[in-house]
Formats: C-alpha cells, structure tokens, sequence
C-alpha cells in the first residue's frame, strides 16, 4: 500500500494523493486534510472534518479520483467523502456509508485497478465490497486472530493477510471464501504488516522470536519459506513498510522511533540491499508515499516519504545524484501507473483481470491535470445521501516544521550505500522542514563490514557467560590471543590463540580459574600475556598467560590487588605508562595502581552514584568518567582527587560508555535518553559544563552501545551486546560533528566487538579496522573495508602514520614523578606499494576518433592495396613452404613390399 499508513496502536493514519494529505489522530472522529504543498506565505491551511462517531480507525484515498476519501471507524462504518481543498469548505454529507454488520473495523483499501471497489477489514473479518451495492459482494473466512496487515496484488487479482496468529493467507476472493494459501509468518504474534512488491512476491514486516524487528520476503506461489529474511533492532516498535513498485524501493519506520532505513528490493540475491538509515529529528507516527506524479523529476528525485509526527509532517526527498534541470532521466523513471481504472467493480466481479494504463512521469507527456475543486468534479454513479450526518469543519494556519523550536539535526543524517540513491532535500518550499541529506559526505560513507572466510574462524565454543555486567565488554582480545568469560562456577576463563583457528575439542580445556564471578578483564597493551580480571570480591588478580598459550589450568595469579570495599566495575590501562591501572567501584571511587609494586597510587572521588565508564585521555594526562548521577566528569590525577570539570550527561540511567575522540578535544558519550532510546553525545573537553555540542539518536535496545574509536581515521564503530548491527559514524571535530558511514549487519546476535592493533589490517584490500566479533559458539574476524578502485596503490589518505600505542612511552613512576611520554609512529606503507598521492596522472583516453579519419578520401588503389595487405596478412608468408613438403616420404625398395 504505497499511498497510505496503517497505524492501529496510535490510530494516527495519513493518507495521500497527488496534492493533498489526511490524517486522523486519536480523539475523536476527527479527520484532518491539508495540501502537499505550502501556500504561497510558506504556510499550510488544515481543515478538520467530522467523519464517524466514533475513532476513526483507517482511511485511504482513490487512486482512481484524487478528491475521493475512505473512511472506516470502530462505530462499525465506513464512509466515503467527496473533499474538497484544504482552503474551500467540505461537503457536509458522505457519499456512501456502508454497514458491514461485523463489528469495530480496523482497515479500508481501495482496489489497485476497477473503480468503486473496496476491501474493509473488521478484527477478524474481511469483506470485498462495491460501493454502488448496499451489501458485499464476498465475505471471506474468519481469521483465528486479529487481523493485522492487509494488501491488494497489484493486478488486483489477490489479497493478501497478516495476523496476530503468526499466519499468512492468501485470498482469491471472487474463487472462493477460504484462503488458497495459509502458512506461518514470523515466529512472534507481535503487531505485523503485509505489502505485495516486485513480481510474486510479498514482504512482510513482524518480529522474530528474540524480540527483534524483522522484515521478510515470501514468493507467493510458494510460501512454505522465504526467500530472505532481515533483522534489524531490537525494540518494541512496529515497523511501517512503504513500497514503491516502479524504483523498487522499501521504505521502513518504527512507530515511535526516530529511524528510517531505506532498502532496494531485488528479484534474486541480494533480494534485500540497504540504501540508506535516515535519522530524524523527531520520532515517526506514520509514513506514506507521495504518488509518482507529484515528484519532482527535473531535479532526480525518484521517492518522497512524508513522515507524521506529533506535532508536523515533514517531507524526506530521496535523490539520485545526477545533474539536474537538464534532460529526463528515462532510466529511473519508467512509466508508472495513472489515474485510469482499468475495469469497473462489476467487470472484476466477472472474473476479468486488467492492468491499470501507465502513464509517462516526462514533464511534456504527463496526463493534463484533473479539475482543481471538487465543486467542478462530479461524483461517478455514487448514490448519495444514504445517510445524512452534519459535518463541522474548521480551519487553521499550520507553520512550517522548520519553525518550530525542535533543534535540527546534521546534515549526514542518511547513509547511502551501494544502490546508489541518495536521500536529497526536496526542491519545494516544504524543503525547509528536510534535513540538508546530501552536504559534506565522509570519505568512510560506503564503508563495508566482512567476516573473513571460515578458516580464520575458532568454533565449537561452549559454555559462554553470557551475563556479564554492563560495565565490562564481554570478552577481551588483543592481537596474539581472545579472553572468554564461561559459565562455569569459580569465574573460570577460556584463552584461545588467534594463530590456532578451527573446531575446538568437545573435551575440557585448559582455563584460568579466577575464584570468583568476572566482572571485568583486559589485557596489558604494552604485554599480550598478561591479563587483569577485576572480581566481585572488590579485588584485581593479575594473570601470566605461558608463550604459547594455556596448556594447563592457572590457578595462581601473579598477583592480588586490594583497596577497593565493594564490587569493581571496570578497568582500563594508562595509554602510556607500564604497569599504571585504573578502577572504578561501588565504592564510589576511581583508584590508580601500580602493578610493578602492586600498590595503590590514587584514589578519586567526587561521584554519587554508580560509575558507568572512564577513559583516559590520549595524552595519558586525563581521565575522564560518565555516571548515573547524569554528570560527565573530568580528573588530573596527579595534580586533585577531585573533578577539575564536571558537566551534564546523559538523562537515561541504563548505561553509559564515555571515549576520546578528535585528538583529545572531545568526548564521546554513549547512553541513553530520558526515553530510554540509545543516543550518542558530543562534549568539548575544555567546557563539559556547557552541555553537549551534538548528539545523534541510535535505537531502541536495553543494551548500551559499546564505541570504538580509530584515531588514524576519525571513524567511530559502535555495537551493543546482543545486537546484529554495527554502527559507523565519521567524528568530526566542527559541524555537522557526526556523519554517519554505512551499517554492518551480522546474522545473528553477537557478544561484542574487540578492535585488534592497526598492524593486523591488510592495507592492500584497504582495510581500515579488524575487529574480534564474539558470537554464541564463535570467535570470527571481521575486517572493515573502504572500497577503492586503484587498489594496486597504497591509499595513503585513510591510512596516515599510525601510533605504536602497544609499546609503553614511560613507566608507571615516571608518569606520577609528573612525566609525559608519547608514541611513536609507523608507516604502514608496504615496500611494493606507490601512495595514491603519487601515482601518475593517467591521460584521458578519447572515446572517438578524430573526424579526420572519417573525412579522409582515399584512392581506389589505396583502397586496393589495403585489401590485399588484410588478405595476405590473414593468409601468412606466402615463401613459407607447405606443411606437406617436409614430410618425409619411404626408401624404394618399401613400395615391393
């Protein structure tokens, strides 16, 4: 249903033509129309007109008859309105109100090509009505559940349902009154929604059964499975699938989110392939499509999705780069369907099947408009005045959404990826209210996320703990080797060698048995053998991994540190001092240990609650806390115990992860809203009193989203526990401050990322990050790519010196005797490699030859000549000798025989 919005949780609908918008929100029977375009003061007019007594529960417009609006409401009716514009008065009577005796009714849809001809849903019913009848052409079976999702192929041939009780059917309504087809869905009995797109083939919106929100497409001549299946976050909102059939894009919202993914649909693999995540600046009440013939096609754009809020309906433009205003594009814009019915109810009826006529989207062969009032236009064989109920309509100036005092959002709010569609403003007055989609791109946009072949892989995992606190990562590695929390009493840890890939024995292996739950660990930057493990016992045993890797269980650490009273949170080493450790506790405090003597150094104070992150400062000179209080705090160690800034966090309480960015400027701050909805902040390092600077919504999802954060780069990679997505986003240290880079999906929930040393990354394949994914009984490398066309050069604009950060630059004394130490760099340069920068200047090649080869006259002997040169070249050296007269023939006295 590419024009129109279900929405039965809110019962706000929005429905469209050409050049109107209706919606409906709760309160009453209330329906309110406006223009799709701005009057000439900028402003739109919106008139409310009384339609049910009741909540009006579902509309949709004609596609046949711009002014002629359906109506259906839990009073157990359905109406259709001859409406008028927005600026005229509205009739007071409906056209038609039909009674289909079955109860509160949730959905209305317009049959895609005969006239007059209606689907209307109850909660378990469904009914095909004509609307010259005063009784329904075809009840249809009962669902066992509440009907949830609803759609017409386009042909018109077929309906297709979604229901709560986790099925899909298939209707051929003039055939017979069962389903022709039934099978089951998405496994959770969650709200869903059905739309018919390319082909045969259904898409279905729904839930699986961890909760996430997930999209599938089905062939509808073989239903038993689908042909592909797409998770994307975990969250409560039901997704709102928009499909437009003649670009084959998919647009997906959540209700009461504040994310629009926009996906291609394919007819073979990859049946699904992103376009773009578009982040709004407020959260989304419904979608819907302007229709083709509305759009702007002098300046490329092939999609407009207008997004209902609480308060506005903004437009979202989708583009395609290209030059604008000069030719029409023919190739992305294919006839599309017009405003002809191809058959009246009574020929459908009969069993004719036709195709609504196409009509060109050229500007010079677009149909003529349809008379502007519906004063001119006069209803078709519709009986009138089958009720008569007064209508009270009233008008108000509605501003723009661009005046309003929500606060805009930056301009890398989409991600285009590899379609090539770009979301773009739209060129109308109504663009003030877009976000500015196209602005400054990042380099890193098409970023792309791998998991490497098979072989690289360490399987057969068993007895993950997966339960760790939130504080701590999940599992640890660093370039020689993983750490692995399991569930096993006595907080036992596994460490697998990365040089030792393949199936693990199902036999016990070799552990460290640590005495106590885990709840966190790292390893030593500076030494890939030690490991540190803070317990719930408020101490911090240090481990000794032998050379080679566990070959028998430890059960001795290296040594114990004791000071903290009560359960540790997390631990992070000084970036460049040996043996320095920083920990945060329950205790309410930060202490600073010295491994090489195993004593504590400092102790921090100033927090009143729980300590959710720390962060040391590149520099090493900081550090840097975010807690639950909603305070960011900022401590010299060496020189107060006591915050030397202290500013406001995020409101949320669930979780928190602070992180450098921008060469120490800045500090990034991952957590959550007073929502609960994952976002992202930004805070200057020199006034954390001030707030943040920026911030970017995520999701909705319980679990806080852990950053990693590439200095070279300035790329930002995000992921949370249990999540199959992985955010990118380019820090930028002036606005728009965050570009958001292309999304990697993994097919199933992961534990976490751990980022390996930039030395891992093959600089040849352009790869920019490695990472450690940890999965439910997998330990995967996945590598982060830039594609680029010249990758026999070295790319040295992504790949600049980088800093040996796992070499220590002073030791633990040093740094508290008030000395700075820092990194050396590197280049990753291979010595067969030619930078980029340097690579020669290649010549333009020209498509054609010079006219003079054309306008040339040449003689008949010339031609001549050319003709025997081609023939004798074809045929070889004619003073070759023949094959034959070396052969060599038999001694006379042979042929006697």
């Amino acid at each position: 249903m590419p024009d129109q919005i279900k929405q039965q949780e809110k019962q706000s609908v929005l429905g469209f033509v050409c050049n109107r918008v209706c919606c409906v929100s709760g309160g009453g029977g209330m329906v309110g129309l406006t223009s799709v375009n701005a009057a000439s003061d900028g402003k739109w007019t919106v008139t409310q007109i009384s339609c049910h007594a009741d909540l009006v529960t579902d509309l949709d417009f004609s596609p046949f008859d711009d002014y002629l609006l359906a109506t259906c409401s839990a009073d157990e009716t359905v109406k259709l309105w001859r409406v008028c514009d927005p600026a005229q008065d509205q009739c007071s009577d409906a056209e038609v109100t039909l009674s289909p005796a079955d109860g509160r009714l949730e959905l209305v849809l317009f049959h895609p090509a005969a006239s007059e001809l209606l689907a209307v849903a109850s909660v378990r019913g469904l009914q095909v009505w004509d609307v010259t009848r005063d009784t329904a052409l075809t009840v249809l079976e009962q669902h066992e559940d509440q009907l949830q999702g609803l759609s017409w192929k386009e042909d018109g041939s077929l309906l297709a349902s979604s229901c709560k009780d986790k099925k899909l059917r298939l209707f051929d309504p003039r055939a017979q009154t069962s389903a022709v087809q039934c099978v089951q869905g998405h496994q959770a009995n969650r709200d869903s929604r059905i739309l018919w797109v390319k082909d045969d083939n259904l898409l279905t919106t729904g839930f699986n059964q961890m909760r996430q929100q997930e999209v599938r497409l089905w062939d509808s001549r073989k239903l038993s499975s689908s042909l592909s299946s797409l998770s994307l976050a975990t969250s409560n909102a039901t997704l709102m699938p928009l499909f437009d059939p003649d670009s084959g894009l998919l647009t997906v919202s959540g209700n009461g989110e504040s994310v629009i993914d926009c996906f291609e649909v394919n007819s073979s693999e990859p049946f699904l392939s992103q376009v773009s995540h578009c982040l709004t600046d407020l959260s989304t009440r419904g979608t819907a499509l302007v229709p083709k013939l509305a759009l702007d096609v002098s300046c490329c754009e092939v999609l407009r999705l207008l997004q209902l809020t609480d308060n506005f309906i903004v437009p979202i433009s989708y583009q395609v780069p290209r030059k604008a205003g000069q030719d029409f594009h023919a190739d992305l814009y294919p006839d599309t369907v017009g405003h002809t019915p191809a058959m009246t109810a009574e020929d459908w009826w009969k069993g004719e099947n036709k195709q609504v006529e196409r009509v060109s989207l050229h500007p010079s062969k677009r149909p003529k408009p349809a008379a502007t009032s519906a004063q001119e236009t006069k209803p078709k064989d519709l009986p009138r005045g089958k009720s008569k109920e007064e209508a009270s309509t009233s008008s108000s100036p509605l501003s723009t959404p661009s005046s309003s005092a929500a606060p805009s959002r930056s301009p890398s709010s989409t991600s285009g990826l590899s379609s090539g569609f770009l979301p773009s403003p739209s060129p109308s007055q109504s663009s003030r209210a877009i976000q500015n989609m196209l602005g400054p791109s990042s380099k890193f946009r098409h970023i792309q996320g791998a998991v490497l072949h098979r072989d690289t892989h360490i399987t057969n995992l068993r007895g993950l703990h997966l339960t760790t606190p939130g504080e701590c990562d999940g599992f640890c590695a660093n370039g020689q080797r993983v750490a692995v929390p399991l569930a096993i009493a006595g907080g036992q840890i596994a460490v697998f060698e990365l040089s030792q890939p393949g199936k693990l024995p199902d036999t016990a292996l070799p552990t460290i048995q640590n005495s106590v739950n885990v709840a966190d660990f790292c390893w030593d930057p500076f030494d890939t053998h030690k490991l540190v493990v803070a317990g719930d016992d408020a101490k911090i045993r240090v481990w000794q991994i032998p050379k080679g890797g566990l070959t028998e269980t430890l059960t001795e650490p290296e040594c114990v540190l004791r000071g903290h009273t009560e359960k540790i949170y997390s631990i992070k080493f000084h970036p460049h001092a040996s043996g320095l450790l920083a920990s945060s506790s329950y205790d309410l405090t930060v202490r600073l240990w010295n491994l090489g003597t195993g004593e504590e150094v400092k102790r921090l104070s100033g927090h009143q609650d729980q300590i959710f992150g720390i962060a040391w400062s590149p520099d090493g000179k900081l550090l840097a806390t975010v807690c639950k209080d909603g305070k960011v705090r900022l401590y010299d160690p060496r020189k107060s115990t006591l915050p030397i800034q202290e500013g406001p966090g995020p409101e949320g309480h669930r979780g928190a992860r602070v992180v450098w960015v921008c060469d120490g400027k800045y500090l990034l701050v991952s957590g959550f809203d007073s929502r609960s909805e994952r976002q992202l902040y930004l805070f200057s390092a020199e006034s954390l009193a001030s707030g943040s600077v920026a911030s970017v919504p995520a999701d909705v999802s319980p679990s806080t989203l852990i950053p990693f954060y590439d200095s070279d780069t300035s790329v930002l990679i995000l992921t949370g526990k249990g999540d199959t997505r992985v955010y990118t986003y380019e820090i930028l240290p002036e606005a728009p401050y965050f570009m958001e880079c292309s999304s990697f999906h993994s097919s199933e929930p992961h534990k976490g990322l751990c980022f390996l040393p930039k030395t891992e990354c093959d600089v040849r394949d352009v790869e920019v990050a490695r990472a450690i994914r940890l999965g439910k009984s997998t330990i995967e490398p996945v590598a982060f790519r830039v594609p680029r066309v010249k990758k026999e050069f070295f790319q040295d604009d992504v790949f600049p010196e980088t800093a040996v950060w796992w070499e220590a630059s002073l030791t633990a004394a040093a740094w508290l005797s008030g000395s700075n130490g820092q990194h050396r760099k590197i280049s990753l340069q291979p010595k067969d490699m030619m930078p980029v920068s340097e690579a020669p200047k290649e010549v333009p090649v020209r498509k054609y030859l010079p006219s003079s080869v054309y306008l040339e006259e040449k003689t008949d002997e010339q031609k001549k000549e050319e003709l025997l040169s081609a023939m004798v070249a074809k045929l070889g050296n004619r003073e070759d000798p023949l094959p034959q007269a070396s052969c060599e023939g038999v001694d006379e006295d042979e042929w006697d025989d």
